[in-house]
């Protein structure tokens, strides 16, 4: 097998230099997205959709990181803010409406335990997945091979290891569920908080929540 076809098959591979072109080309990309007029937001989405395997509406602010991007594919109304970064050795795979907030970091890649074998320059990349209507607060890690369900929250300087079941708030270092999220959450705003009546009635119109 070739080292592009081992790493695809979520194998021990080598970077080798078809790899490595691989790389070169999409930081050509980055290139571009990272160094463009802030203000330019259609020109930014346009970089990103040139940028990622799959997107529909998708928006991400300036600086991101990536190692391939065409691994990335995300669903609807995607949004990263500032500083992502996506290890994308292995496929990550988002679904609709989810969020990042700054410094998320999402990495697939790995390298063996024992260092004789780390040296060798073998590594591994482990698909991560996320679910549709999820939330990721700023300066969270998500570790190679962890899938985060649909309806997810989860907590701002989490270390996600584990799979994260649908409709969790989660967060801790390692992250863990917390509770379950329910209807008693809809107005919710911020802690005890609820939506000012304003803006929950124009939430309700609109979502047709009547």
């Amino acid at each position: 097998m070739t080292n592009k076809e081992r790493r695809d098959a979520q194998m021990a591979y080598v970077s080798d230099d078809s790899i490595m072109e691989e790389q070169k080309l999409c930081r050509k990309k980055l290139q571009k997205l990272n160094f463009m007029d802030r203000s330019d937001f259609d020109g930014i989405a346009e970089a990103v959709k040139g940028l990622l395997g799959r997107s529909d509406g998708a928006f991400i602010n300036p600086p991101f990181y990536c190692d391939y991007g065409t691994h990335i594919e995300v669903g609807k109304n995607f949004y990263a803010n500032y500083n992502c970064t996506i290890l994308d050795v292995a496929k990550v795979r988002i679904g609709d409406n989810c969020q990042m907030a700054p410094n998320v970091a999402i990495y697939t890649a790995g390298h063996p335990l024992h260092p004789v074998t780390r040296n060798s320059l073998y590594e591994y990349g482990k698909e991560v997945t996320i679910g549709d209507n999820v939330w990721i607060g700023g300066n969270t890690v998500i570790c190679p091979g962890v899938h985060i369900g649909d309806h997810v929250v989860i907590g701002a300087g989490s270390v996600v290891t584990r799979d994260i079941p649908d409709w969790s708030v989660a967060a801790g270092n390692p992250c863990r569920v917390l509770r379950k999220i329910t209807d008693d959450d809809k107005r919710r705003l911020f802690r005890s908080e609820e939506i000012d009546e304003e803006a929950w009635e124009d939430i309700v119109n609109r979502m047709e929540l009547r």
